[in-house]
């Protein structure tokens, strides 16, 4: 059982973290810094905007959130790094993102408020949200991608970003934030489905205690990481499922995906013997050993013998 491919986790991440109410459980849970705790929840706002640059479109996604702070407005980048490497450009790629935001800000400002002296442009914090195994060792800081960093203090360019590293959370951690978020970090943390399944009886105590749209939400982030193969066997499990009967709905959904690799399996199984019939036959045929002698060892019809001696022939 293979992990989710990384579109899957694109769709999943960003339809999750586009409602308010989880965003600011990723604040609240994983951001340790004072001035989350001021954060006036009814201001907090996605913006539906894009800043990825068209290079990086296929490796990663983006949110904007705006928000005030003690009456003050402030941005959010949040980055969703999707890649299976560590891209070493990171701060600079932050930069570029950062500056388009401030861009669409003076662009939409009032001229008259621009150009005044108290006119101060919103604070960004950029964060990176990355889900792939091993250790995550780009810079931390942009002056560090500087050279001769040392020298010039605070006159030169620099910020950090909060680095939210799924892999690097334990378990006590994530089931103890009660959070979804925490809970989808808890099932991600896993190579593949046979280690991921076993997990959803671990969180079927928190789960039961969700509100029906928090619920539901863990269901679409499910759906959005179920193989296609699958999808069919779960959609019915998924959709009428509720947070009282979470372990039920569970144990449905892990005995319907393992049903489906086994049958893959078995498919695989069953396609490979054929396969290697069709070889076989071939050999034989090469050799010039009667037909009727190739489909008792074999096992092949007429029909199935005709077709490979005309595939043959066309490879010629």
């Amino acid at each position: 059982m293979g992990p989710p491919d990384h579109p899957q986790h694109d769709k999943g991440y960003k339809l999750v973290l586009s409602k308010e109410s989880v965003f600011l459980e990723l604040l609240n849970n994983f951001v340790a810094a004072d001035w989350v705790q001021n954060i006036d929840p009814k201001s907090l706002t996605r913006l539906d905007k894009s800043y990825i640059l068209p290079d990086f479109l296929e490796k990663e996604a983006d949110l904007v959130y705006r928000a005030t702070i003690k009456g003050e407005d402030v941005f959010f980048y949040v980055l969703l790094e999707l890649q299976s490497t560590v891209d070493f450009q990171m701060p600079y790629r932050l930069l570029e993102y950062l500056n388009g935001i401030w861009r669409d800000v003076l662009k939409n400002s009032a001229p008259n408020e621009v150009t005044k002296k108290d006119y101060k442009l919103p604070n960004i914090v950029p964060l990176v949200l990355y889900n792939r195994p091993g250790k995550w060792t780009a810079c931390g800081s942009f002056k560090e991608r500087l050279h001769a960093s040392e020298l010039f203090g605070n006159y030169q360019v620099d910020f950090k970003y909060f680095l939210l590293q799924v892999s690097e959370y334990t378990k006590e951690q994530l089931l103890a934030s009660c959070s979804l978020i925490g809970l989808i970090f808890f099932l991600d943390q896993t190579p593949n489905w046979e280690l991921t399944l076993p997990r959803l009886s671990e969180i079927a105590s928190v789960t039961e205690k969700f509100d029906q749209p928090t619920f539901e939400l863990l269901t679409i982030w499910l759906w959005q990481m179920t193989p296609e193969e699958a999808k069919a066997d779960v959609a019915e499990i998924l959709k009428q499922a509720n947070p009282k009967e979470a372990k039920k709905m569970y144990s449905n959904f892990t005995e319907a995906i393992r049903r489906k690799f086994e049958e893959a399996l078995l498919v695989g199984e069953t396609k490979g013997k054929y396969e290697g019939k069709l070889e076989d036959a071939q050999r034989m045929l090469d050799e010039n050993l009667p037909e009727d002698l190739i489909m008792r060892i074999t096992g092949l019809t007429q029909e199935q013998i005709n077709e490979l001696k005309a595939e043959h022939s066309e490879r010629q």
